[in-house]
């Protein structure tokens, strides 16, 4: 196996100095075009590389990302995924991407391993376990020890860091006001992920609706648990005993199972119960009907999240200027709600 050439070797063969080889492989505008061209052609033809871990020590930078992603099956975070990977390759970043399942101990044991040289910085979504615990220990003391982190999706206010989010109050008080305007009445909210807080600011966004327009929240229409265990039970029984003609399903998951529960009772969607839900990702779109959903454009919330962090990185923005991205969504109308004459 041949040993990868080096710039030394590149400089003896070449007959100039180390440093002009280095600033020719750099492109810098201190070394002039032709002896640029025939520098980095001869670097080219011996399929020279550079010696990442020796450029690392040298300029005390990885230009490597941690990525922390809690569940890599949500649509939502594949897509968040693409956007910091998109940002990050355009700038000449890698990512190392970490996938916690959900765990407290492997959030805490992946970001310990990551910081101790490996990486320049983080961009993370906290896992449910953690959330639930209230231990952000591991993640201050990442950012005390002057490694920057950028924070989407779940947040939390007793860390001190830059954060990516959706406005999910405002955008759940748009998802409930729309089934009012086309005629709902009676409005369920339906949850599976009880004790994160976007699904509590969802729920918060929906009674605020409620109170707004002059109706009293009906805690019978109100279902909010922890995992879809028992859910299509509950549902069931809802329907059983109350009229409804509006559903605002707060995560995929209930989207999916609410859809299904109606699907099998022979209730016709939209024109005896109309259905919203959130995220817009492949079960939204695919289920029957397809589903009216908020878009929370979580491939833009990943490239705001990635360049946030590299401006950071690049001394473009101070480490203890601390900002709070809020990514605007959308509504997408589909077949599972009637159609509005007038917008609003």
């Amino acid at each position: 196996m041949n040993k990868r050439i080096t710039i030394k070797q590149i400089a003896k063969a070449l007959s100039v100095s180390i440093s002009t080889v280095s600033k020719a492989l750099n492109d810098s505008y201190e070394i002039s075009d032709e002896t640029k061209s025939k520098i980095q052609e001869y670097a080219k033809l011996h399929k020279y590389k550079p010696n990442t871990l020796a450029l690392s020590l040298q300029n005390k930078k990885t230009k490597t990302i941690g990525i922390i992603i809690p569940n890599i099956l949500n649509y939502y975070f594949a897509r968040a995924l693409r956007g910091i990977e998109k940002v990050a390759t355009e700038k000449g970043y890698n990512i190392i991407t970490c996938i916690t399942n959900e765990s407290f101990k492997k959030e805490v044991n992946t970001m310990e391993m990551l910081s101790n040289g490996t990486i320049d910085g983080f961009i993370a979504c906290i896992s449910v376990e953690t959330l639930k615990m209230k231990n952000f220990e591991h993640i201050n003391d990442i950012l005390n020890e002057g490694t920057p982190i950028v924070l989407y999706d779940r947040v939390h206010k007793d860390i001190n860091c830059d954060k990516v989010v959706t406005d999910n109050i405002k955008s759940a008080y748009k998802a409930t006001r729309f089934l009012m305007k086309s005629e709902c009445k009676n409005i369920a909210i339906i949850s599976t992920s009880e004790g994160i807080n976007i699904n509590k600011f969802r729920v918060k966004g929906y009674l605020k609706a409620l109170t707004k327009y002059d109706v009293v929240p009906n805690e019978d229409l109100i279902i909010i648990q922890d995992g879809e265990d028992g859910l299509t039970e509950r549902i069931n029984k809802m329907l059983d005993s109350n009229k409804v003609d509006g559903i605002f399903t707060v995560d995929e998951i209930s989207g999916a199972i609410t859809t299904q529960v109606l699907n099998k009772r022979n209730i016709k969607i939209p024109d005896e119960v109309s259905i919203v839900g959130f995220t817009n990702g492949i079960l939204s779109r695919y289920s029957s009907p397809p589903l009216t959903s908020v878009n929370r454009f979580a491939h833009t919330t990943g490239e705001v999240a990635a360049t946030r962090l590299i401006d950071k990185l690049e001394g473009k923005v101070k480490f203890d200027d601390i900002k709070t991205e809020i990514i605007r969504t959308q509504l997408v109308e589909r077949e599972s709600t009637k159609k509005l004459f007038i917008k609003f």
